[in-house]
């Protein structure tokens, strides 16, 4: 223990405090309903600590965003698998769940990936091969993928707005 009862700050606490606030941006959006944005940052970390510490990362950020990502997706699959187990066992599929009124409604209508790359894109304002690193996918993927899903959201508002009428 360092004299004088001071705790020792590592590199890493240093880096994981500039970095949070981003971090928790990025997870409140792509993250699933039942998940908590912090509790997924956590599971990121988590992963990434058992591999390296945050300092040997070339890019922290961008590794960990990648990873809240395919925690999600990860998460959204197991529930389809639990959902079509429970339909063949014929059980009862309901699932109770809290939702709160948010600008992020919408967007919970897209894959996790989806909304990933609307995030980044228009929120982070990243460059769309900053973004294809993130997502593990080239530039124009990334790119075709967000024009894809702008035009799934778009069509489904509209689709809405059709139903609720004047």
């Amino acid at each position: 223990m360092p004299p004088d009862g001071e705790q020792h700050v590592s590199s890493d606490d240093v880096l994981f405090a500039v970095i949070y606030p981003a971090l928790r941006r990025f997870a409140a959006v792509v993250r699933p309903v039942e998940i908590d944005a912090d509790d997924l940052v956590q599971e990121a970390l988590v992963r990434a600590l058992s591999v390296h510490s945050l300092a040997e990362f070339d890019d922290p950020g961008a590794y960990l965003r990648t990873t809240m990502v395919r925690l999600a997706s990860n998460h959204r699959r197991r529930l389809g698998r639990r959902h079509r187990a429970l339909q063949r066992a014929a059980a009862a599929t309901a699932v109770s769940v809290v939702e709160y009124p948010s600008d992020l409604d919408d967007l919970r209508r897209l894959s996790p990936p989806d909304r990933a790359v609307i995030f980044l894109s228009v929120v982070e304002g990243l460059a769309y091969d900053e973004i294809g690193a993130v997502l593990g996918c080239s530039a124009q993927a990334a790119r075709t993928r967000a024009s894809r899903a702008l035009r799934r959201l778009r069509a489904d508002m509209m689709e809405e707005n059709r139903d609720v009428g004047p």
